[in-house]
């Protein structure tokens, strides 16, 4: 068998000092146990939270880079920036905090190195995946709500998933379809600008983060509607006004009924 090609894995960090070396320490055992290689980058928003010594202290055995950005701010910028200055031809993103495991690197690889597909996802809606069990009420529905809202756009079972791998010719289709991302969601972005036909879900077990608290807030869900809306418009010019009310009405709806149902649940 042919070895496979080298691998960039890009990582945003912001504050998240105490799961840099976990991350990679697994990250990199993964890569030796399936016979992969590869480089590291994270790509940090200037978190001065000591970062930058965390990293040093890795490159010592390990090829991991650090690009601190102090000019600019943002998931998807930052995920973008590393894709810009990787190495390598085959990409994976994903989240610092250890929600995505490094041990399902390889399985996400497969379909892409066989050519089966443009865009591999990390899901945690397929077959096989699952989050966390103390997951509450609040983040599922968010979840699942946001999910809903990007159904018109692709039949991707778990749109919003941070974690996926893609060749750079994919990126580079995407890119020259005009990326302007909003929030988090860059995984969407390209998967809708390089019109990917092709994606592939690997099911994956999403933990809840190891170290430090979670970036989501109400500016990045407000964001994510933004972004939403920018994404319709690419899809549908003249249409997405329509497309957009439509597809809102309808999630009233669905969040109506499932929360009556939760109304009507016995505790």
């Amino acid at each position: 068998m042919s070895r496979p090609p080298p691998i960039s894995v890009v990582v945003p960090t912001y504050r998240e000092v105490a799961n840099i070396p976990v991350l990679a320490e697994r990250l990199f055992d993964t890569f030796d146990a399936a016979g992969l290689t590869g480089e590291l980058i994270f790509v940090d928003d200037n978190s001065q939270d000591g970062t930058e010594a965390a990293v040093h202290a890795l490159t010592e055995t390990r090829p991991v880079r650090l690009i601190v950005r102090t000019t600019e701010r943002g998931l998807s910028s930052a995920v973008l920036a590393g894709f810009a200055e990787a190495k390598h031809d085959v990409l994976v993103c994903m989240d610092a905090d250890l929600s995505h495991p490094p041990e399902s690197v390889p399985r996400l690889l497969e379909p892409l190195l066989r050519g089966d597909a443009e865009l591999v996802i990390g899901s945690r809606y397929v077959a096989g995946g699952r989050t966390d069990d103390d997951w509450g009420l609040f983040r599922w529905l968010n979840s699942k709500i946001a999910t809903l809202l990007a159904r018109p756009l692709t039949p991707v079972r778990d749109p919003m998933a941070g974690f996926f791998c893609l060749n750079r010719a994919t990126l580079e289709r995407a890119r020259a379809a005009g990326l302007n991302p909003i929030g988090y969601k860059i995984g969407l972005e390209i998967l809708i600008k390089a019109r990917c036909r092709r994606v592939v879900e690997v099911p994956i077990d999403f933990a809840d983060r190891l170290h430090g608290t979670s970036k989501l807030t109400m500016r990045q869900q407000i964001e994510y509607l933004r972004h939403l809306a920018r994404l319709y418009h690419f899809r549908w010019p003249i249409a997405w006004p329509v497309a957009l009310v439509l597809c809102t009405a309808a999630l009233v709806l669905v969040v109506k009924w499932t929360a009556g149902l939760f109304r009507g649940a016995p505790m």
